[in-house]
């Protein structure tokens, strides 16, 4: 169970990125008209894209395997393994809705936009992708990162550590064909327009996921009873935070090109 929540948090964690400076750049760097403008073909650099992102994401993956072998030795029970889900989970969503101050984004970090004009497709393809698969090489835009590389340990399996960063990775890599069809500067504003929509609720909803990952943590943890009190005072929670969220104003995205 643990894996598979580990999995969903890292799908949801890998949609929220591309809300990140970096995740919006590529939206606009690697696009058929900013790619026919650097005489290269779209499709070879998004290929190294989610290549390199895939890579990215099993290179976190083997962190995150080392975590589950040091979990495994220790020889954690099943009880200790959920209670450390639950409290985990509810305090990514507390930091993700800024109840406790502090909030993300975390390691302010951008890519290097030289590289457009330096290097050939598949380097900065690759380049690029492998520094947004991995996770924590650039902009955190979520606490659900650091969550998943806490559950990816507490697996306590190794090649679920790998195939939670590769799922992580991949889902990373391939939020760039949603450029494909950006062929003249109006398709990419109006991209970006959809994009702007969409931050908040998916903020939201991946504060809920995190939410939801501590409910069915608690069910399996708990008896019946005390998992029903735990999961009212979560529903609750959740719709305090969203409130929090709702009304905190987002930073301006990049439209087009790269922001340090």
């Amino acid at each position: 169970m643990i894996v598979t929540l580990g999995v969903v948090v890292a799908l949801a964690a890998a949609v929220r990125s591309t809300w990140s400076p970096c995740g919006l750049s590529m939206l606009s760097q690697i696009t058929p008209v900013a790619e026919a403008g650097r005489r290269q073909k779209f499709g070879r650099t998004a290929a190294w894209f989610v290549a390199g992102s895939v890579v990215g994401g099993l290179t976190l993956g083997a962190l995150i395997a080392l975590g589950a072998a040091v979990v495994a030795a220790t020889g954690a029970g099943e009880s200790a393994v959920l209670a450390i889900t639950v409290v985990a989970s509810i305090s990514a969503a507390l930091v993700d809705g800024r109840v406790l101050g502090a909030g993300p984004p975390f390691l302010r970090r951008q890519v290097n936009e030289d590289w457009l004009s330096k290097y050939r497709s598949w380097v900065y393809g690759g380049g690029f992708g492998w520094q947004i698969g991995a996770g924590i090489t650039t902009y955190v835009m979520t606490a659900a990162v650091p969550l998943m590389i806490v559950l990816g340990a507490l697996t306590g399996m190794p090649w679920a550590g790998v195939a939670i960063g590769a799922a992580f990775g991949l889902t990373r890599g391939l939020a760039v064909l949603t450029g494909a069809r950006v062929r003249n500067p109006t398709a990419l504003y109006a991209l970006h327009r959809r994009f702007d929509a969409l931050a908040e609720p998916v903020r939201r909803a991946v504060i809920g996921v995190q939410l939801a990952v501590a409910t069915v943590a608690a069910w399996l943890l708990a008896p019946v009873v005390v998992a029903a009190v735990l999961t009212a005072a979560l529903v609750a929670t959740y719709v305090w935070v969203r409130t929090r969220v709702a009304s905190q104003p987002m930073g301006p995205a990049p439209v087009g090109g790269l922001v340090r």
